[in-house]
């Protein structure tokens, strides 16, 4: 039976079961949290992002999760420096110039901080003499670093970045660390090629008459 579980990752923890950096120098991994032998990551968080992450033990699944093809909008929640006004927020909805390519629209506004949002250890490191706030940004791909690199360009720092929904699963009373398993989603099928049509018989050609030979 296929199984499904979803994480509220913490921040300074690597997406995954080992730790293949470098020697002598352990980092955190998904193996201090979850027993459960047999699963993979359905996509990434990156090591110094915070909250949803959902693993599966069905390769199917996981491809179908983590494909940017099928476009499952991934919605997060920003704290960046300094507060973006109608301008930065529109730039983000309608697409920034990054490095590999313009990303597509996005939807994006200002929030005030999360219910219930945990502390994060370490805290951020936050600067008197600027302000912070924070962003709902929902994308749709999955280009390296994209959030913080979006933030960025439109002139507003990432201060801190957690993951809030994948699709329609969520962090809903999911407290940090913690882990449960969810009910798995049927997966459409793919798309069977559209059978040929038959072939039409080709018309019947008449065949000539023989011209009457001449006599000698």
């Amino acid at each position: 039976m296929t199984r499904l579980i979803r994480f509220n990752k913490p921040f300074d923890v690597l997406p995954q079961f080992t730790d293949q950096g470098t020697e002598g120098s352990p980092r955190r991994t998904l193996s201090e949290f979850i027993d459960a032998p047999g699963l993979y990551p359905a996509g990434r968080l990156d090591r110094d992002s915070e909250g949803l992450m959902l693993l599966t033990d069905d390769g199917r699944l996981q491809a179908w999760i983590s494909d940017p093809k099928h476009k499952m909008e991934k919605t997060y929640w920003v704290q960046v420096e300094g507060t973006p006004d109608a301008t930065a927020i529109a730039a983000l909805c309608k697409g920034v110039d990054l490095k590999d390519g313009r990303t597509k629209p996005a939807k994006a506004r200002l929030i005030d901080e999360p219910a219930e949002l945990w502390a994060r250890t370490p805290p951020i490191r936050v600067r008197k003499s600027v302000p912070d706030s924070w962003i709902e940004l929902k994308i749709t791909e999955g280009k390296n670093r994209q959030v913080r690199r979006m933030t960025a360009a439109v002139g507003h720092p990432t201060l801190r970045l957690i993951r809030a929904a994948i699709g329609a699963w969520t962090l809903d009373g999911l407290v940090q660390s913690a882990w449960e398993d969810v009910e798995p989603p049927r997966i459409p099928a793919p798309a069977k090629p559209s059978p040929k049509p038959p072939r039409r018989p080709k018309p019947a050609t008449r065949a000539k008459p023989e011209k009457p030979r001449r006599r000698r």
